[in-house]
């Protein structure tokens, strides 16, 4: 079947709709994503502004949802007042979930010991409240797992019936180990653009050994593009591309790749299908 011609729906479990990058033509995008079978997109926050920001479009446009967090990147804008702020925005029915929180050792805009206590302190947040997180990780996955470990040892008793996903390894740049250490611990793979890179060969053998549903789709917006769009702005209507991909390196129907990710993502975020 060819993409976007799906009998279920999609989901875009990451997207940065309240960047600037969409401030010309934001409800365009909206509208393609949707013509394209993309009917829920995930909008986390990176600080206290954005997640602001994600919740007022989360209550404009029907399907768009809203996560809150401090990026690692932005840890230099914790202060007193932020894990207060947080969790105020937290009650927010709009909001899913805690995120994008992390590590990030690409880059050196915070120290790692600093970045490692606001996780900690974000994930606190996330179980006190009982919302999956959305988990950024760029050359940090040691000390990444190390602290998710033991935080799930805290909430294990949280794991019902239903294994519901504590959250999703956003924009996963793991290796097949890492990824299955991921998922014993209940946490979802997020799936993005670079899977259709024609140079990514390790991720694509990555995506071929995962369980289908072990996988939730997403785009990055405005980052990542997937081919043939590379280098030009992302949005959530080329989420069917990187569907399309999935289904390719795993031999399924295109709309197989539809119902089992977008179900993936109901369970993660407790959405209603």
């Amino acid at each position: 079947m060819a993409p976007g011609a799906s009998l279920n729906p999609l989901a875009d479990t990451h997207c940065h709709l309240d960047f600037q990058a969409y401030d010309s033509d934001r409800d365009q995008v909206i509208s393609r994503a949707w013509e394209k079978g993309v009917k829920w997109i995930l909008n986390p926050g990176i600080d206290l502004q954005t997640s602001r920001d994600a919740i007022r479009l989360a209550e404009m446009f029907p399907g768009v949802y809203a996560a809150v967090g401090v990026h690692p990147n932005d840890g230099l804008s914790w202060d007193a007042g932020t894990l207060q702020e947080l969790e105020k925005l937290a009650g927010h029915p709009r909001v899913l979930a805690i995120g994008e929180i992390g590590l990030d050792y690409y880059r050196d805009r915070t120290l790692p010991k600093v970045q490692m206590k606001i996780f900690r302190t974000q994930l606190e947040l996330a179980a006190r409240l009982h919302l999956p997180v959305i988990v950024h990780c760029r050359q940090a996955m040691e000390d990444l797992q190390k602290i998710l470990k033991e935080w799930c040892f805290t909430i294990h008793s949280r794991v019902g019936e239903e294994k519901k996903p504590f959250g999703v390894l956003h924009s996963f740049d793991g290796d097949l180990d890492e990824a299955r250490q991921a998922i014993e611990m209940s946490f979802l793979i997020g799936v993005g653009g670079p899977v259709t890179f024609q140079n990514a060969r390790q991720k694509q053998e990555l995506i071929k050994a995962l369980p289908l549903e072990n996988i939730v789709l997403e785009t990055d917006a405005p980052f990542l593009t997937p081919h043939p769009y590379r280098g030009q702005r992302n949005e959530p209507g080329y989420i069917p591309l990187i569907a399309e991909a999935v289904a390719t390196l795993q031999k399924r129907p295109f709309d197989t790749v539809a119902r089992v990710t977008t179900q993936n993502a109901a369970r993660l975020f407790s959405w209603s299908l």
